[in-house]
């Protein structure tokens, strides 16, 4: 009786037992994809690096030109009205900005035609706008590169879960799942980083145009101060 008793009870703790479910995590799930899925995988985080890279380095050099005193002008008009050069290109020398290094090239060509200053000081600006501009190029080519290399690990990994099937016995989610893994995964990882690239890269052509705005208003105030009488 009791040993009847005891069987019934551990059948019902049987029957009420959930099922355990299976997890897996981001390794295990790369894994499953194969050696092709951890290389395509491998390839996009590097790229995810370089343009995070990219835009921290920009970010922070392009925001850091865009600071300049507001009075900076009026110094240099206050200087050049009193005839004191050396002390407005100290006044250059000491502020590091675009705005600054062209207004100083400006001022070193004091006495020449406006002509000459002012194309002096068109080439220092396209300079400093090269310069801001670097990297921007590599981080377009990643938002554009990333999104492809992920189509690319779509592909091959749909060839290799019709591979799978070709050969199988018997077909079953388990014999395709390695090549559906390696195709949602490279394509889900080079969309993000391909959307992450390209805002990223649009931010940082936004900044440059307010910089770009700033070197031609303070050239356009540059070259009217030496037109002014007295100058």
């Amino acid at each position: 009786m009791f040993t009847d008793f005891l069987f019934l009870f551990q059948t019902a703790n049987l029957d009420t037992e959930e099922p355990v479910e299976e997890s897996l995590n981001l390794i295990g799930i790369i894994s499953e994809g194969g050696v092709l899925s951890f290389v395509i995988v491998g390839v996009l985080m590097v790229l995810a690096v370089i343009a995070v890279y990219i835009f921290a380095e920009r970010y922070f050099n392009i925001s850091r030109a865009t600071r300049i005193d507001e009075n900076f002008m009026n110094n240099i008009r206050a200087n050049v009205g009193a005839g004191n050069i050396s002390a407005a290109r100290a006044l250059c020398q000491n502020t590091d900005s675009p705005m600054s290094r062209m207004v100083e090239k400006g001022l070193m060509r004091i006495g020449k035609p406006l002509r000459d200053i002012d194309a002096a000081i068109e080439n220092v600006g396209n300079l400093e706008v090269f310069k801001l501009e670097k990297g921007l190029s590599t981080l377009a080519s990643i938002s554009g590169a990333a999104p492809m290399i992920g189509f690319f690990g779509t592909v091959t990994g749909m060839i290799q879960a019709f591979f799978e099937m070709s050969t199988a016995d018997n077909v079953t989610p388990t014999v395709l799942a390695g090549g559906i893994y390696q195709a949602l995964l490279t394509t889900a990882f080079g969309l993000l980083i391909g959307i992450i690239s390209f805002v990223g890269y649009n931010l940082l052509v936004a900044k440059v145009e307010k910089v770009v705005f700033k070197m031609e208003r303070t050239t356009t105030e540059f070259m009217d101060l030496l037109q002014e009488p007295g100058s």
